[in-house]
């Protein structure tokens, strides 16, 4: 699957906001309100994956000096298992450590095993449990990264 990365724009919301509700459960996915905050705070960027023209994903980050965190990293259904994901976390990651943020932290519920996975493959390890993180009754594992690693790569490709 041939993808294009580029940066959010206002008019993609409604379908963030769709590959959302279809990733998560009914008061897990973020409502309107929150998603659109999140879009919105100062440091954060949303970067979104394209195939001819159809949104497929995005990973939303937001930076903070040294530390950011991933906020959320989605897939429309029909795009998982074909490496957007992956994609989509290399160039969040790429773009955050070139701001000089050298550790990036994420909440992932500790029941979501695939999820877990993944973000065991990229690196992350997990530092915590919260509690009842997840509609006040799911346990949620905070995740953990130094970016340090990546210094010194060759510099990401231009997005625009």
């Amino acid at each position: 699957m041939s993808v294009s990365l580029r940066l959010y724009a206002p008019e993609d919301f409604d379908v963030l906001y769709e590959i959302d509700q279809s990733c998560f459960a009914r008061g897990i996915a973020y409502s309107r309100r929150t998603l659109r905050w999140f879009l919105t705070q100062p440091g954060a960027e949303c970067l979104i994956a394209e195939h001819q023209g159809t949104i497929v994903g995005f990973i939303l980050s937001q930076a903070s000096g040294r530390d950011a965190q991933i906020v959320t990293l989605d897939v429309a259904p029909a795009g998982r298992r074909r490496g957007i994901g992956s994609l989509l976390l290399q160039e969040a990651e790429g773009r955050l450590c070139a701001a000089g943020v050298r550790h990036v932290t994420l909440e992932t519920a500790t029941d979501n095993d695939a999820a877990v996975a993944f973000w065991h493959k990229h690196g992350y390890r997990t530092e915590a449990v919260v509690k009842n993180y997840y509609l006040d009754k799911l346990d949620a594992f905070v995740m953990r990264k130094a970016l340090t690693d990546l210094k010194g790569q060759n510099p990401r490709r231009r997005i625009e």
